[in-house]
């Protein structure tokens, strides 16, 4: 077996860096570049994440007639999908229920624009109170929808552990659709229909797919049985893929892996996007200065933020409200309004992270443990997600952020290491009783238990995920797509390799080592962003960036590292500058090149 690339066995960040190929992968990419008259690290790219020869064609060409399957293959779709086409003929009112997150925000609105097309009966989208009402549904808004005159109510991004709300809503006389995406129990919720990859009953050839994916399938099946009964007869028929750029963001918002039909539905979406033919997205993108074409970093990172904004420390209902709209007044209205208060969340998610990191590395400091684990009375609900995200991150281990209400009650949110299933775990609990209420899927969940339980279920969750979580920790090697020289960086390649898209969970973007860079000039940008200028042997110049590194080693290393050589870890990233197009890297690790 080949060392080290380059020789690192222990970089900056303490990994090793390995070439994703190994001889018999090189071959197979020398295979896909004469085939297919594609440059060598776009091969070896494609070879990389395991594309063999025969799947590059299908592969570059990702097409919805070939990759969208039958909706009727997920367990009640028809059911679902004939109780609503029932209701649109004879005119009852039909409700969603949605979750406050991106993928529920985007769940919402698709079937509030597709409703709109087809129906003069208006639909009414209910988003509940993050800090009130909490995740998924509860029997006072349920019976709430029926005392407006709702016969129907599609529960989108949530439902699937709902077992009181919904047999009170059932008893109520309230047919409750369930679209989730949310592991499922051996028991399942008395709802008139589980539409549900992750259902047990279900062989999870679809399990990937977030809540929206699930969503555009009820459409794609309620299309059809609308057609069936000639609906469309005497008015148009909507066109379905004009709702993929909803389907693309709520996607890629919900981190859920990138692969298979996933795939197809954020590359279709990203095209719709582009078009900018949703009000409320394109008054979005120019709130957020996005004024080319969209990719998967532009929505999980500008647009995907800003819906969520609403949910987590404004007004629930915004997000959906905005990408549903048609009122010009109202997009820019709600857009201005979500961006203020992302800006504030973030001062709010600040504040948040510098306390749990300052008791999460106490606590690491006294005993080791498979996972970090903070709580504090007071700490904003809306923002303990990414404050998990980001402890894991710099952890390398699963994390649990607690926010403890007034009356002793402890809502967290999980965040997950690839290999390390939270969202089983946290059901598992669930069912020994450890918890009051909980649920989510392999990277991410939600939970809620007694303050005073905090300690039990953090010695449960320890023996549970132990094993797994030293097993992925192991794993310290750091996967590379080739070596490039600083010359070797071109704009040509960087918008090749953007033509590989999109990218992600389960598709990971391509990451390159440069060799025997050395460091002109660094400074710090920002609050804690490393800004850097390297000099290649081959007289290239090339600029970089790593994120959130400044008090890192690798950050150290970068900020005193002046006139020494390196080898770098990163990705390409095409910029503009006065007109002139560029490539940049973004650092994520680095080794000291000198012996």
């Amino acid at each position: 077996m080949a060392g080290p690339c380059l020789g690192v066995a222990n970089s900056l960040s303490g990994k090793v860096w390995e070439l994703r190929l190994d001889r018999a992968g090189d071959r197979l990419a020398e295979g896909i570049a004469q085939k297919f008259s594609l440059p060598e690290m776009t091969a070896r790219v494609l070879a990389g994440r395991g594309i063999g020869e025969d799947q590059v064609a299908d592969f570059l060409n990702p097409t919805l007639a070939r990759d969208l399957p039958d909706p009727a293959i997920l367990k009640d779709m028809e059911r679902g999908a004939k109780r609503l086409a029932e209701a649109i003929e004879n005119k009852e009112k039909v409700a969603v229920f949605g979750d406050y997150d991106v993928d529920g925000a985007t769940s919402s609105a698709l079937l509030a624009r597709y409703f709109r097309s087809v129906t003069d009966v208006p639909l009414e989208v209910y988003i509940p109170d993050r800090q009130r009402e909490g995740y998924g549904p509860n029997t006072k808004a349920l019976l709430g929808l029926k005392e407006r005159g709702a016969s129907v109510v599609i529960a989108v991004d949530c439902g699937t552990l709902s077992f009181e709300p919904l047999a009170a809503a059932k008893k109520a006389g309230l047919d409750v659709i369930v679209a989730d995406h949310h592991k499922a129990d051996s028991k399942l919720p008395e709802a008139f229909a589980v539409i549900n990859p992750n259902r047990l009953d279900e062989d999870n050839t679809l399990g990937n797919l977030a809540a929206v994916g699930v969503v555009f399938l009820l459409v794609v099946a309620l299309n059809r049985e609308l057609r069936a009964r000639g609906w469309f007869a005497a008015r148009a028929e909507p066109e379905l893929l004009s709702l993929l750029d909803l389907v693309a963001l709520g996607t890629v918002a919900d981190v859920v892996p990138l692969t298979g039909l996933n795939r197809t539905l954020v590359a279709q979406g990203l095209k719709i996007m582009a078009r900018r033919e949703n009000l409320g997205l394109r008054v979005l993108c120019d709130v957020a200065r996005l004024d080319g074409p969209p990719n998967t970093y532009h929505l999980g990172f500008l647009l995907g933020p800003r819906v969520n904004a609403g949910g987590r420390v404004g007004e629930a209902s915004m997000g959906a409200a905005l990408l549903a709209t048609e009122d010009e007044g109202k997009a820019q209205r709600l857009a201005l309004a979500l961006d203020l208060y992302n800006q504030e969340r973030r001062e709010i998610e600040a504040e948040v992270e510098s306390e749990a990191l300052f008791q999460a590395e106490q606590d690491l400091a006294q005993r080791e443990s498979p996972l970090v684990m903070v709580a504090k009375a007071g700490w904003h609900p809306g923002v303990i997600g990414i404050v998990a995200g980001r402890l894991r991150e710099k952890f390398d281990r699963p994390a649990i952020v607690f926010s403890i209400d007034r009356e002793g009650l402890a809502k967290g949110s999980a965040r997950s290491l690839p290999g390390v299933d939270i969202g089983a775990a946290v059901l598992d609990a669930l069912h020994h009783k450890v918890l009051e209420a909980g649920g989510g899927h392999a990277m991410a969940a939600g939970l809620t238990v007694p303050a005073d339980q905090l300690p039990a279920l953090r010695e449960f969750l320890e023996n549970k995920l132990e094993q797994a979580v030293a097993g992925a920790r192991q794993d310290r090697r750091l996967a590379l797509d080739g070596v490039l020289s600083a010359n070797g960086a071109t704009v040509d390649l960087a918008s090749r390799l953007e033509q590989l898209g999109p990218y992600g969970p389960g598709f990971a973007s391509p990451r390159f080592a440069f060799a025997d860079l050395a460091l002109i000039k660094s400074d710090l940008v920002g609050k804690n962003h490393v800004r850097t200028i390297f000099a290649g042997k081959d007289g290239g110049r090339i600029k970089g960036i790593a994120f959130r590194a400044a008090e890192t080693p690798l950050g150290q290393a970068l900020l005193k590292g002046r006139g020494k050589t390196f080898h770098l870890a990163g990705r390409l990233k095409r910029d503009q500058w006065q007109g002139v197009e560029r490539v940049d890297i973004q650092i994520e690790d680095a080794a000291k090149a000198e012996l």
